[in-house]
C-alpha cells in the first residue's frame, strides 16, 4: 500500500466514524429525555455531518476519480465502510446512546489532537476546526454520564449494563493495522497506544466521579476498520441511502 493509498483509505475512515455516529444521532430526534438536550443532539449531529463532509471531500480530492461526498456517503456498500463497530451498534435507551457517544469522544478527541500535529496540512486544518465542538461534545456527555451514575438507583444501574455492554466495542479504537501504521510512518500519524493511556485516564476520571465501574478487560469485538460489520450497519445504510439508491443524481 502507497503511503497515498493509506491517507485515502485513512481519511474515509474518519468521515465514516462521523458520517455513521450523526446517523445514529439523527434517529435520537425527538426521542430525548428533554427539549435542551433534543436540541443539543440535533447539532451535534450537525457537527459530526460537517465533518464528515470535510474528510469526504478530502477523501475525493486525494482519489482524483470524480467521487463527492455524496458519493462516498451514499453509493458505497457496508464493506467499503471503515467506521468503528461501536458507531453502528443501535441506540437503545438513553444510557445506551450517551455511553457509546461517551467513549468514541473520549477517543476522537485525543486522535484529533494528534492529526492535528500530522505531517499532512489538510488533516491538520479539518482536525483543528473538529477538536472545537469535540471538545464541547465530550464534556456535555461527561456531564449526563455523571448525573445518570449518581442519581437514582435506576439511572445507576443502567448506566453501569450500558458502560459493560458498550467496552467490548472499544479495544478496536486502538489496535493498529496497516493503515494506522502507514499513517504514522508516512504521516506522524497518531500513535494509538499513546492514546489509549490518555483515553483510560479520561474514562476512569469521569466513570469515578459517575460512582460507576470501569469494565474489566474482556474478549473485545473488532473488524469494523476492515469492513467486517455487524448485522446493524446494513440496515443503517439502507435506510440512509434510500433515496440516492432509489434516484441515482437526484438533486432538489
Amino acid at each position: 500500500m502507497s503511503a497515498n493509498q493509506a491517507l485515502i483509505a485513512y481519511t474515509l475512515r474518519l468521515a465514516d466514524n462521523a458520517l455513521i455516529l450523526a446517523q445514529r444521532m439523527v434517529e435520537l430526534v425527538a426521542a430525548e429525555p428533554e427539549l435542551e438536550e433534543e436540541l443539543a443532539n440535533a447539532n451535534f449531529a450537525l457537527d459530526f455531518i460537517g465533518q464528515a463532509r470535510m474528510f469526504y471531500t478530502y477523501a475525493g480530492e486525494l482519489e482524483g476519480q470524480g467521487r463527492s461526498e455524496d458519493d462516498f456517503a451514499f453509493m458505497r456498500d457496508e464493506r467499503e465502510f471503515g467506521n468503528l463497530l461501536l458507531l453502528e451498534q443501535p441506540n437503545g435507551h438513553f444510557g445506551d446512546a450517551l455511553v457509546r457517544q461517551f467513549l468514541f469522544e473520549a477517543f476522537y478527541l485525543h486522535l484529533l489532537e494528534a492529526l492535528m500535529r500530522c505531517s499532512d496540512q489538510r488533516l491538520c486544518e479539518i482536525a483543528a476546526r473538529a477538536i472545537k465542538e469535540v471538545k464541547y461534545h465530550f464534556r456535555h456527555s461527561s456531564h449526563w454520564l455523571v448525573r445518570l451514575g449518581d442519581g437514582t438507583e435506576l439511572s445507576h444501574n443502567r448506566a453501569q449494563t450500558s458502560l459493560d455492554d458498550a467496552w467490548r466495542y472499544t479495544g478496536e479504537m486502538f489496535t493498529a493495522d496497516e493503515i494506522d501504521t502507514a499513517m504514522q510512518e508516512n504521516f506522524d500519524g497518531p500513535d494509538l497506544a499513546s492514546i489509549h493511556e490518555l483515553w483510560r485516564r479520561d474514562i476512569a476520571t469521569v466513570v469515578v466521579e459517575a460512582t460507576l465501574q470501569l469494565p474489566d478487560d474482556q474478549w473485545m469485538a473488532s473488524g469494523g476498520k476492515q469492513g467486517r460489520h455487524s448485522e446493524h450497519l446494513g440496515f443503517l445504510l439502507a435506510e440512509m441511502q434510500y433515496l440516492q439508491r432509489s434516484f441515482p443524481g437526484a438533486t432538489w
